[in-house]
């Protein structure tokens, strides 16, 4: 059963991460969001850092572990005796990225996103590449390219084709809004073998970035996260090795999409994790705010005998901590191998959809201090959107979660 403790062992990574936003991160966040697609170069020594904490085991970066519903046996937390048949808690990489990335994001979203070899790209190939993929690329910084010109949210519809040639695929299409597909290493590509089999034809691709197929056509200018660059990619007769397809390369008409589809299993607790840090931000700041103009909010008072502003942090904070549960389960499911995806959409969906209300509602009660720019908030306001909006939408979480819950195929409810 799951623990809403944060576990011992994670509290030092805890502490790290959190002095890395306040430190690192804050003191540069204006900077970076003034000077968009300008790299970050303290991200370096930053990248550095949690190298040596994994070197050494004592800590895990952004990305998540693969989920492991496959293991046939988990090690136990704790000593407690089981029964015949039960499984082993384990508090793993999943739930440990997402407590860590909750923290960084208290600091600065598109600089969490920024911070090398942990993009979303490398929880895709955590989540369905082999052995041997991984061990290959595991200490590389991996971009994930699904969004396309006509595709957003329905990545069932995707275009990009994959087309085998002996020991190669021939990769041709484009892909827009890649995060930090300019300066990854890796860019993993969702394509289809064969457009007129549908969903179940899409497999994803490790892409060299140097791969001469794989063209930069522009970088986006942003809202928000804009210290984090979002590319546009054109690929034109893109030869990849056959090896570098992640999971099955077989066709399958039954439950063929969901190696693929098994990758958001994966990114979207930690998208939710992201939106939960930016909300502890806002929170957390107009909370101090508040309490220099004499206003505090009281818990273990009725909201109705406090003041408007008093009764409205409240809420917000209910709407936190609902957030915060749901993301903190998603992860925990996948690090004990339970089928999450209905979890993980309902994370995203509410920790995307809070974080928005949350940090436009404290721009609105902290007044100027919310909208000018000698305070973070208005910025933490533009950078909330995108967290409602990539690794799938509002509408298409809320989509994932009704079927889960009647039974229906995506032929059955669209």
């Amino acid at each position: 059963m799951i623990d809403l403790e944060v576990p011992k062992k994670f509290r030092p990574l805890v502490g790290q991460a959190r002095m890395l936003a306040e430190e690192v991160f804050r003191p540069i966040s204006r900077r970076y969001d003034l000077a968009e697609h300008d790299y970050p170069a303290e991200l370096d020594l930053v990248s550095a850092a949690i190298d040596g904490l994994s070197d050494s085991g004592a800590g895990q970066g952004a990305g998540a572990s693969a989920s492991t519903r496959a293991d046939a046996e988990l090690p136990a937390v704790g000593s407690g005796r089981k029964e015949k048949g039960e499984r082993s808690n384990r508090n793993g990489a999943n739930l440990s990225s997402a407590l860590s990335i909750m923290e960084t994001c208290r600091g600065d979203v598109g600089l969490t996103l920024s911070i090398p070899r942990q993009g979303l790209g490398n929880a895709a190939i955590a989540a369905v590449a082999n052995d041997e993929q991984k061990a290959r690329y595991g200490k590389r910084w991996a971009a994930m390219a699904i969004t396309e010109p006509d595709t957003g949210s329905d990545s069932g519809a995707i275009r990009t084709t994959a087309i085998k040639d002996g020991d190669e695929y021939v990769l041709n299409g484009e892909k827009i809004f890649v995060t930090a597909g300019e300066r990854a290493e890796l860019v993993v590509v969702w394509a289809t073998l064969d457009r007129s089999l549908g969903k179940q034809a899409i497999k994803s691709f490790v892409v060299e970035r140097s791969n001469p197929g794989l063209k930069l056509v522009r970088l986006e200018h942003k809202l928000g996260i804009r210290s984090s660059d979002t590319a546009a990619f054109s690929l034109q007769d893109c030869r990849v090795p056959a090896e570098d397809l992640l999971g099955d390369p077989e066709i399958r008409i039954e439950g063929g999409f969901g190696g693929a589809m098994q990758t958001f299993d994966n990114t979207r607790p930690l998208v939710a994790a992201m939106a939960c840090g930016l909300a502890r931000a806002c929170l957390d700041e107009t909370t101090r705010l508040l309490a220099e103009a004499g206003v505090t909010a009281d818990p273990d008072r009725p909201a109705a005998v406090q003041t408007a502003a008093a009764a409205r942090l409240l809420q917000m904070e209910a709407d936190y901590q609902s957030a915060y549960l749901l993301t903190l389960r998603a992860a925990w499911m996948a690090d004990n191998g339970k089928p999450n995806s209905m979890e993980a959409s309902m994370a995203k969906a509410k920790a995307g959809r809070s974080c928005v209300d949350i940090a436009l509602a404290c721009v609105e009660l902290c007044g100027a201090s919310g909208y000018a720019e000698t305070h973070l908030l208005e910025k933490w306001a533009r950078d909330s959107k995108i967290l409602d909006i990539f690794e799938g939408t509002q509408q298409i979480q809320l989509l994932v979660v009704a079927r889960r819950l009647l039974g229906y195929s995506s032929q059955q409810l669209r």
